[in-house]
């Protein structure tokens, strides 16, 4: 499941004119790279060779060519090479607000656009869609410039459990005006399969082999139909000794206006009872290029705490009828105690009383 943004016209558009603007004179002497094969092989020839370029501006092939940038073509955005080049003179690049610009203009309004540009948080050459990208890799992107601890002791301040609360939200999910969201499982594995260490997302490599080189999305879509059932889902819950699966409040719509919002401070923004809510989820499964694909969930999985979902359980919209009657059971273990010795202790008042007046 994919999402291809829809902006390939546009851009080969843009890149058409600045083709044009290059080569428009008669006799000049820059390069046109679109004029000369169309494809990106003749730029990652030597991008993507590090022995020949410096690091800055090194092309990392497998991941680049799996990007939406790499469908439109290198000429999207760097429409001109000097003749000179490598050896001299600058290439081209365009602004990222001439294909976005609508992310553009909401970034502006946000309280970001003073501190960095748009390639502060993103690589252009290793772009993927708000779909391709795990919630993690979005908090490591604000972790670059926000520390974690700082943020942790800081919204403690305000927060209960604040490590928790970062470690299961994308910092987008408060931190835009986001409305709709979804639950988004990764696959995590402690190291060494401890059960007490820390849980990471498993990578491609890791689960591939895991998998016994079948596709990832085998160890729970059973019966490859790109769907996941509630059957599905307790039975890996059930069989894996060292995989997890850890969910994630996403929103639906990523905004790049970024703010601090009051009422993300109030509780009942996410706890909200009501069984219908948050129904929607998704695996998100790691390819080999480093972005993730969605498979779908069967509706109402992140209700099942106990067996669909064991390591999402939201207080208030997670309502769970196997640990209702659990908690339960709990409280009236706890009360028999006290209330069988109080009864007993009234059934057998006369007796204690003719002993004391017997001493």
């Amino acid at each position: 499941m994919r999402y291809r943004e829809p902006i390939c016209f546009i851009t080969l558009s843009i890149a058409a004119w600045l083709c044009l603007s290059v080569s428009g004179e008669p006799g000049a002497s820059a390069f046109s790279y679109g004029t000369e094969a169309g494809k990106n092989d003749a730029c990652l020839a030597c991008h993507g060779d590090p022995a020949q370029v410096s690091k800055a501006v090194f092309i990392d092939t497998e991941h680049f060519n799996q990007t939406t940038h790499a469908r439109i073509g290198c000429e999207a955005c760097h429409g001109k090479v000097p003749a000179a080049h490598p050896d001299g003179g600058k290439v081209s690049r365009a602004g990222c607000g001439e294909c976005h610009a609508d992310v553009d203009q909401e970034y502006a309004t946000g309280l970001h656009v003073k501190k960095t540009s748009c390639n502060g948080c993103h690589n252009p050459h290793l772009v993927h869609s708000p779909k391709e990208v795990s919630g993690q890799e979005i908090n490591a992107m604000c972790s670059n410039c926000h520390n974690a601890l700082e943020m942790t002791a800081k919204h403690g301040e305000w927060l209960p459990q604040s490590e928790l609360h970062l470690r299961m939200l994308p910092c987008i999910t408060c931190h835009t005006g986001a409305k709709e969201y979804y639950i988004s499982m990764y696959i995590v594995k402690s190291k060494n399969d401890s059960l007490f260490g820390k849980q990471e997302v498993a990578g491609y490599g890791e689960l591939k082999r895991i998998s016994g080189g079948n596709e990832i999305v085998s160890l729970i879509d059973k019966n490859r139909d790109n769907y996941v059932s509630l059957e599905e889902l307790r039975l890996f819950n059930r069989s894996q000794s060292s995989l997890r699966l850890h969910g994630m409040m996403t929103p639906v719509a990523v905004s790049h206006k970024f703010e601090i919002l009051d009422d993300r401070r109030n509780c009942t923004f996410c706890h909200t009872s009501g069984p219908a809510l948050m129904q929607t989820s998704f695996i998100a499964v790691p390819e080999a290029d480093g972005s993730y694909s969605r498979v779908p969930v069967e509706k109402g999985a992140v209700l099942d705490a106990l067996y669909g979902t064991p390591d999402f359980y939201m207080m208030g919209s997670t309502k769970n009828n196997a640990l209702n009657k659990i908690g339960l059971a709990i409280i009236c273990g706890g009360l028999i105690m006290p209330v069988g010795h109080g009864f007993v202790r009234f059934l057998t008042r006369k007796n204690r009383n003719t002993k004391e007046h017997k001493s």
